[in-house]
């Protein structure tokens, strides 16, 4: 490869890399695979990335630079052949709450622009289309009529027929008008006299009587505008017989966009007409948000399993007095509930009396100490919290009734963020609130057999032919499940990466190094051809594709491959593959490559553990797009929730079941999806969601603190002759706490130095240089080390000096047994990726004692993780398992899927296509299902292997 072609990576030593050099084609799709740790992301982003960004940001003026965020050179002695870089990460594509899938990608401004030059106006209070037509359209449309036909040319009149018409009749005929149609009939205004007594409903002018032939074209034109200019933009042709009495037909039109019948006008249409971000088009009561703020009964009620005894109103939960007693016996006396059933089931009539009150109705409540009873009217529970919100007179008071409140559709404009003249404007019938709640696989449809008549046609082709393309690209990336109207903070990680994807796709940009993570993360095995499909068609754009990734498919399709290791953290770092995937199987040395050519893999169990230990049963699970399903969740097993992107997995197990068991189990007023009953949680006593949100917010956080290993290390260091002569207490030993840390840098270990122009620099405590604790806390040994010497160490190296310390033993070997052994023990929180927090998570589970009747809950716990990695996962996931304890896992991966005792695969598609229980059963009879996507992939990875 000649250095035109290339990029030149030499002397690369930022974070682990061990001072590596490579060359990498440009122009190809290139995947940089590796063991979890191998430092993968440090040469894609890090290195790669940074420089490219920063080469970017230095050629900018300087007056530019201070407006943008700079990365500092990367570790590295030379990089040669760099384009412009830009990076597709795993991240919310934006947490406005205005932004939505159609603005984040640009499509709904096409569509914007669609409405506003083809749509179709119609009248928000009778519904009929509102079109505006000149005079020319107006005349060609009257002179298509038979010649001959005899017609009046009327001026409708907007006059309050209250105010008398003494003064209107009186200066029509000073302007030269003879007579006038009132109520259908006609008069001549010499006749009419001061009008005293007359009051028609309607009144329109007769500006002229033609009968019509080729030669009046341009005597009707003008009086068609005599009547517009007397009628405000309006005009009526009415075709009469031999006596003008007699109307055969009526043709009304309008100058301006105004219902002929109800007088109602339009303002001029624009783009800006269908923005919820604009005063233009958005709705005035909830600011184009969509939602309102109100107290919801969801909130107020969030254990509907509870009676009003057991306090399931939640506002009430704290009043134990005698006289709340009365007052809740008196209540339920009088509609005669009782007062120990589950909310749930009592009557639909007392529940809308608890929360909207009982109106008119009276009823007796005891008064404070006396034994009379006085009837009253029962305000109801929205109604108090409105006036208590009302009339709160501090934020805390407002702080704690909001805890009440939830979000909801604006009841004005249902939800549709647009103002009432913006709801009416229709294509084909469709306002565009409408439209835009479809998904991208029916748009694609619908734009694809839009073809509108005469000059909207002319208009629409240009517009619609963008749409339809930006349609495809996300279709193409596996998001046809998604609606345009979905606001973009509820997306997952892979799903606003796959959209950033897209939206590069449609700018058709060439010469451009784009740096993707890990794009296959929750896409379903049949998506993943589209998604190739994507990168080489970016590729063939003329762009290099730079993928981290360890998909087995993508690493295949690729045209080079680096694999990075050989093991973790220190111990990886270095270039142990590069070359073509045939090449890479073929390679010894290769951990990836061994694992791709079947010389090493995940074994099959030997049996799958029987589901005859009892089962979670939830009924009517109806959350979102779920339909109404029975889904029954076996205990004591392994069981693995699939199906394609948007089919309803984290609904069914996040939403539904972890929120519903955790509301039984520890008696919470929490909401929960929406389903008929849960049944089976008797005999679990604890449930826990291993999820992959960081472990701590700040730089103090770090796996030892998070795991409780630092407490026991602590412990240690003061029980030394040294620390136990100089008085030191554990907490000498903590970079939180005055006394042992370095107060120069508070225990930072780092100090931020803010430059002008320059991005700021963070430098080493010149006092500690960086060891975060003071002098003396450093003087302090065990076995040759220091504290921030054992922090800086790797959970292998950790467990190699603490052999002999069994509680700093057993909480390193769970870090280890997650494959986090390349970790440092203090490593920042904020520097851990989404799957490493979630095995920190998993290992501070299995450091605690156990009591076999667990639920664990883990939302696609493979992501970033290596083949290898995936091996030591399912390893300890089957230790939870063995012990009793009931693991419950949203998963795509095929590994993870083919070694699980129970699948439940839902389907058979995303968004509005999926919902339902395509199977359910072992790994083996998903196979046999032919509606399931997942099954035909499993049938490849099971073969002939069945467990006996």
């Amino acid at each position: 490869m000649t250095a035109l072609n290339t990029i030149t990576i030499e002397g690369a030593r930022q974070h682990n890399l061990k001072d590596i050099s490579l060359c990498l084609p440009r122009n190809q799709l290139v995947v940089i695979t590796g063991l979890s740790g191998s430092g993968k992301s440090t040469l894609a982003f890090d290195t790669l990335y940074a420089e490219g960004q920063r080469r970017y940001v230095e050629s900018l003026s300087t007056y530019a630079r201070q407006f943008l965020e700079r990365l500092e050179k990367p570790d590295v002695d030379l990089i040669e052949g760099l384009s412009p870089a830009i990076a597709i990460e795993q991240k919310t594509a934006s947490h406005n709450p205005r932004s939505t899938v159609g603005t984040v990608t640009e499509i709904y401004d096409f569509i914007r622009l669609l409405y506003a030059r083809t749509g179709v106006a119609h009248c928000y209070r009778c519904g009929r289309p509102i079109l505006s037509q000149s005079i020319d359209e107006m005349v060609t449309a009257v002179m298509q009529r038979p010649e001959g036909a005899r017609l009046l040319v009327l001026a409708p009149l907007h006059h309050d027929p209250s105010s008398g018409h003494k003064g209107l009749f009186k200066r029509l005929r000073k302007e030269g008008f003879a007579r006038i149609r009132m109520d259908g009939k006609i008069y001549d205004l010499e006749s009419l006299g001061d009008a005293a007594g007359i009051h028609p409903k309607q009144i329109d002018v007769v500006v002229d009587r033609l009968i019509l032939k080729s030669t009046i074209r341009n005597r009707l034109a003008d009086s068609m505008e005599l009547a517009i200019g007397r009628s405000e933009g309006q005009v009526a042709v009415a075709f009469v017989g031999e006596r003008m009495d007699s109307v055969e037909e009526t043709l009304r039109f309008s100058e301006t966009a105004a219902c002929l019948r109800c007088g109602i006008s339009y303002p001029e249409l624009s783009p800006s007409s269908f923005s919820f971000n604009s005063p233009h088009g958005a709705c005035p009561h909830c600011d184009g948000l969509g939602i309102v703020r109100a107290f919801s009964p969801a909130r107020i009620v969030p254990n509907p399993e509870l009676s009003l005894r057991e306090g399931a109103v939640a506002v009430w939960a704290q009043r134990h007095s005698v006289a709340f007693a009365e007052f809740l016996e008196d209540l339920t006396t009088f509609y005669g509930v009782d007062i120990y059933t589950p909310y749930q089931d009592l009557p639909d009539h007392f529940r809308s009396v608890l929360m909207h009150g009982s109106g008119d109705q009276k009823i007796p409540f005891g008064s404070a100490g006396h034994a009379t009873k006085t009837p009253k009217p029962f305000e109801g529970i929205l109604a108090q919290l409105s006036r208590q919100y009302a009339e709160a007179g501090s934020t805390a008071e407002k702080n704690t009734l909001a805890e009440y409140m939830a979000e909801d559709a604006c009841p004005h404009c249902h939800g549709s963020r647009l103002r009432r003249e913006s709801r009416q404007i229709k294509i084909d019938g469709i306002p565009i609130f409408k439209l835009t709640a479809r998904s991208i696989s029916d748009l694609l449809r619908f734009f694809k057999a839009h073809h509108p008549d005469g000059k909207r046609r002319l208009i629409a082709e240009k517009i619609v032919k963008e749409i339809v393309a930006r349609l495809a690209f996300l279709e193409d990336v596996g998001l046809g499940y998604l609606t345009l109207d979905r606001p973009a903070h509820t997306l997952s990680g892979g799903e606003s990466q796959r959209i950033r994807l897209a939206t590069q796709i449609g700018a058709k940009l060439t010469g451009v190094l784009y740096v993707l993570d890990e794009p296959s993360i929750g896409l379903h095995q049949r998506d993943n051809s589209r998604l190739l499909g994507t990168l080489t068609r970016m590729r063939d754009m003329g762009n290099s594709v730079l993928v981290v990734e360890h998909d087995e498919e993508t690493i295949l399709a690729a045209d080079h491959v680096v694999d990075m290791g050989p093991g973790a953290g220190m111990k990886g770092g270095h270039v142990v593959f590069q070359g073509t995937p045939a090449q890479l199987l073929g390679d010894a040395h290769s951990l990836t490559g061994r694992y791709l050519s079947g010389r090493l893999r995940i074994d099959l169990p030997e049996r799958r553990r029987p589901a005859d230990q009892g089962s979670i049963r939830i009924t009517g699970a109806c959350q979102n797009n779920l339909k109404n399903i029975d889904v029954t969740f076996p205990l004591g097993v392994l069981t693995c929730v699939t199906g394609v992107s948007g089919s309803g997995k984290s609904t069914l197990v996040i939403e539904t079941l972890y929120r519903a068991a955790r509301r039984r189990l520890q008696q919470l007023n929490l909401s929960a999806g929406h389903f008929g009953a849960i049944a089976g949680l008797e005999r679990v006593d604890k449930i826990i969601d291993i999820d992959q949100s960081p472990i701590g917010k700040t730089p103090r956080s770090n796996p030892g603190t998070y795991t409780g290993l630092l407490s026991p290390i602590r412990d240690l260091f003061s029980r030394t002759p040294e620390a136990r002569m100089r008085g030191y207490k554990p907490g000498r030993f903590s970079f939180n706490m005055r006394g042992g840390r370095c107060e120069a840098c508070g225990g930072d270990g780092i100090i931020r130095i803010e430059m002008h122009f320059l991005p700021d620099v963070y430098v080493p405590c010149d006092v500690c240089r960086g060891k975060r604790y003071n002098r003396e806390t450093l003087e302090i040994r065990y076995k040759g080390r220091n504290i921030a010497e054992v922090l800086a160490m790797t959970v292998n190296q950790g467990l190699a000096m603490f052999q002999n310390v069994e509680a700093i033993r057993t909480k390193l070997q769970t870090l280890a047994d997650v494959g986090l052994g390349y970790v440092p023990i203090g490593q920042s929180a904020t520097t851990l990726s989404g799957g490493e927090a979630q095995r920190i998570k998993l290992a501070r589970e299995l450091s605690r004692r156990s009591t076999g009747n667990t639920l664990y809950i883990l939302d696609e716990p493979t992501t970033g993780l290596h083949p290898d990695d995936i091996r030591k996962l399912l390893g300890v996931l089957g230790r939870l398992v063995d012990a009793g304890n009931t693991v419950v896992i949203i998963e795509h991966n095929l590994d993870v899927i083919k070694t699980a005792d129970h699948v439940i695969d839902l389907g058979p598609e995303g968004g509005d296509g999926g919902g339902f229980i395509v199977a359910a059963g072992t790994p083996e009879d998903i196979c046999q299902v032919e509606d399931s996507h997942t099954g035909r992939y499993l049938k490849k990875v099971l073969g002939n292997r069945m467990p006996s």
